[in-house]
């Protein structure tokens, strides 16, 4: 089976298994607010980081305030996330150089959000998608690195490699879409340790089934 057609199948299938389902499952109101949170999630489940950012987002509303805080304050209020030091600075120096170098407003580019403390590709991508609706790429998790390797999508591990081979048989408007399908399905279904294969929609042309 051509991989564009299989692109076509794993879509059609888990739209419809996953149909209601938001885009994220990470919580925000704003751009901001998701561009934080992905942060937060680099090794963390998005479980804990929406605990942590319900009372986040309480204390700090707008970038000014995550820019005028200290690294240290803002770490002991995240310290329940992993690296939650260093991804303190991060969001530190991140709100500090939206304030300076794009007016206050998270930017809307790949080559801009990339430039941002604690921002590569994968994040860029999910606040790209998310908070604009805008596809530069696909976000590349351990899910999707998992399943497009399953699946017979890839070859590659590293997660820039899986996006360019992923990028030119995924049509581009579902460039987010099969990013956060994949995500869903490997969380509910196709997990590492031991994939669901009965109850698995996309069984019939996974070339890892009898592996």
């Amino acid at each position: 089976m051509d991989k564009r057609d299989k692109i076509t199948i794993i879509l059609k299938r888990l739209k419809k298994e996953y149909a209601g389902t938001p885009q994220t499952a990470l919580r925000f109101s704003s751009p901001l607010e998701l561009l934080i949170a992905t942060i937060l999630s680099a090794q963390t489940t998005d479980v804990l980081v929406n605990k942590v950012t319900e009372t986040l987002f309480n204390e700090y509303r707008t970038v000014r305030e995550f820019a005028d805080t200290t690294p240290e304050k803002l770490a002991k209020d995240i310290r329940s996330v992993n690296f939650f030091n260093n991804k303190a600075k991060s969001i530190n120096k991140a709100a500090k150089m939206i304030l300076e170098k794009f007016g206050g407003n998270v930017p809307r580019t790949m080559d801009e959000l990339i430039t941002l403390p604690g921002v590569a590709r994968k994040t860029a991508n999910i606040v790209l998608s998310s908070a604009f609706g805008i596809n530069e790429g696909i976000a590349v998790d351990t899910h999707v690195k998992r399943l497009a390797n399953r699946l017979g999508l890839t070859k590659n591990e590293d997660p820039v490699k899986i996006e360019n081979d992923l990028m030119p048989i995924t049509p581009k408007k579902e460039w987010g879409n099969l990013s956060h399908l994949l995500i869903f399905h490997g969380r509910k279904i196709c997990q590492a340790k031991k994939p669901n294969h009965q109850a698995c929609v996309l069984y019939d042309i996974c070339p890892s089934r009898n592996i």
